[in-house]
Order: structure tokens, then sequence, then C-alpha cells
């Protein structure tokens, strides 16, 4: 199952401008209300997320949104303005906490929640206000709005057939990537894991459409269409147990997502860090978040609430990360 060519466009990817617009020192911390570190560092990590941000500093989007009451990407271009714009040494997210219920129903004012959901959700928000009033639109056109165009890709999953080495084709959309990280030290050996093709247990014996019946069969998922802006979370709650893994886990500040791609002929694809979210806790229910992004100054910056402190790539690279976020 190949992906449908969209018949509509909703954002040119051409208009996605990669780069700083203009280069800056990073604007003020965030203040916490009890509990709503979860929200705040992932409002940082979006704010340096230079696409995303220079397509809200553009105005665009408020120019033309028709969406009465709750609007995600209203709510984040007045967000990142203000954060960007402000000489405050702190600043309330206030918008976001008041319509919190609306970007997602499973959060609860004052109680500690996931940050990892708290993305998902937002981006969730984020692509539900682009598709206001586009409700009859084909699937693959709904993937072509801005938040498609920068956070989203493509994973290839392959069955090969044992019997006669016939392949099977399916295709699937992402905005983030969670990663199982209980068997490695390192980002690449994640990855590596997740390329290298697996045996189908017996349970999940696959029909063969050239056998005309149950084989055994290999699976592979690779990255068919890589994203502008890859997420990456280390899940670090054990499925079994639900304790936390507090193992180290290296990563690259430069990843060249090659090497893990359908097609891995070609040039490098090469993507930077440009913010990472760290849980410091020792379980995955309680705790505290913070963050470190590189402001469009390039600069690394330490953001823990209220706090912003500069600080340097060495210090960004030995933290027990929780996400990862890279720029192409």
């Amino acid at each position: 199952k190949g992906m449908a060519l969209p018949q509509r466009i909703l954002f040119p990817p051409e208009k996605i401008c990669m780069d700083w617009q203009q280069r800056q020192r990073p604007g003020p911390g965030l203040c916490n209300l009890g509990s709503t570190c979860y929200i705040n560092v992932i409002l940082q990590c979006l704010t340096y997320t230079p696409p995303l941000a220079n397509y809200l500093l553009s105005h665009e989007h408020s120019q033309s949104c028709q969406q009465q009451g709750f609007c995600m990407m209203c709510i984040m271009e007045v967000h990142i303005r203000k954060v960007l714009h402000s000489s405050a040494s702190a600043i309330l997210p206030g918008a976001v906490l008041r319509d919190l219920k609306f970007i997602g129903e499973e959060f609860e004012y004052g109680r500690q929640e996931n940050a990892y959901e708290f993305l998902r959700c937002a981006l969730n928000a984020m692509q539900r206000a682009c598709l206001s009033g586009s409700s009859n639109m084909d699937i693959s056109s709904q993937e072509t709005t801005i938040i498609h165009q920068i956070f989203g890709g493509s994973m290839r999953s392959r069955v090969t057939c044992l019997s006669c080495q016939a392949v099977t084709d399916s295709q699937k959309a992402f905005l983030d990537v969670s990663l199982d990280i209980r068997a490695a030290s390192s980002l690449s050996k994640v990855l590596e894991d997740c390329v290298t093709p697996k045996e189908l247990d017996l349970k999940e014996r696959f029909k063969c459409s050239k056998c005309k019946k149950k084989v055994a069969a290999s699976k592979r998922v690779t990255i068919h269409q890589a994203p502008r802006v890859l997420t990456l979370c280390l899940e670090r709650a054990d499925q079994w147990t639900g304790k936390k893994i507090s193992k180290f886990v290296d990563y690259p500040e430069y990843l060249d997502l090659r090497p893990y791609m359908s097609d891995t002929a070609g040039e490098p694809l090469l993507c930077s860090l440009y913010a990472i979210v760290v849980h410091s806790g020792d379980t995955c229910l309680e705790g505290h978040f913070f963050c470190y992004t590189k402001a469009s100054n390039g600069l690394w910056y330490k953001m823990d609430d209220e706090s912003v402190d500069s600080c340097d790539t060495y210090t960004v690279l030995g933290q027990q990360a929780y996400l990862l976020f890279y720029a192409r």
C-alpha cells in the first residue's frame, strides 16, 4: 500500500524556511504554576523550532484563521511572539493553561503529566487547527499542512516471504518516533536495531499473495520519507514493570538518517540537534522536566521553568535525554 498522492497541497513545502530569519538572545523563562513543567519544556522546544517559529512570526495563520473559539495555532503564534519579543525574565503561558482540556482531554491542571504526551497532543491540536473547515479532505491532503510539512515523515514496513522472497510494502505517516532503549547504549544502535529485519513469530504468520498460504516471513521497518524536524522519544518507562529506565543513551549532535532510510544510496541526510527534554526523578509518574534548546544566536541554553542559563554543547550531550529534536 503506497501513499496516495494528495489531491490538494495545503501548505507548499518550498515556503518552509529552516533557518532563523533573525538572530537574537533567547527569550524569557516560563512560570511554573505547580506541576506545569511538562508544558513549559514542550512550549520552549516548539518556540525554538526554526521553521515553526518563522511561520508563526509571519502572522500567516492568524490573518486567514476562520476558527471560532479555541485554535492551537493562534495560541502558539501569540505565545512564540510573546517569548521572542519579551524583555521580561519570565512569562506565564496563560492561554495554554486556560485551554489545557482542549489540547488534551486527559490533562488536568495541577497534576504532573508526561511531556511526551503533551507534545503529541499539542502537535495534534495544531494539526486540527490547520484542517479547520477541511473535514472532507482525503488523508494524503490532510498530511500536507504546515505541521506535517515540518514534523511529518513516513515509515515503510516491508514484509518478505521467506519461501518465495515476494515483498509486500505498506506506509504510515508519523509526527514523532518512539524508541525502545532497553537493549542499546547509543541512539545509533537503537536505530540500527529498528531497521534490522525481524522474523515474524508464528502468531503473526503472513499470508503470501504468491504462495497463496500462510508462510514464515520477515519484516523490516525503515524511514521512507524523512521529516524536516525529527522528534524522537527515548522510552524511559519500562513496558512490563512501569519503572523508569535511568540509563544513559549516547546521542550525537549531528545525525545522518541515510543508513535508516528505505533508500540508503545517495547523499547523507544530516540533522542537527537543537533541543532536548530531560526528566529528573526516580519514577516516570513524578519528578521534574527541564530542557536545553539552541536559540537563534546559535548558542545552547538550559531552560528550567523561570530560569534560562547559557551552557555548552558538551553539557547538552551528557544528559539522560528523554526527548530529542533534530532539524534537517
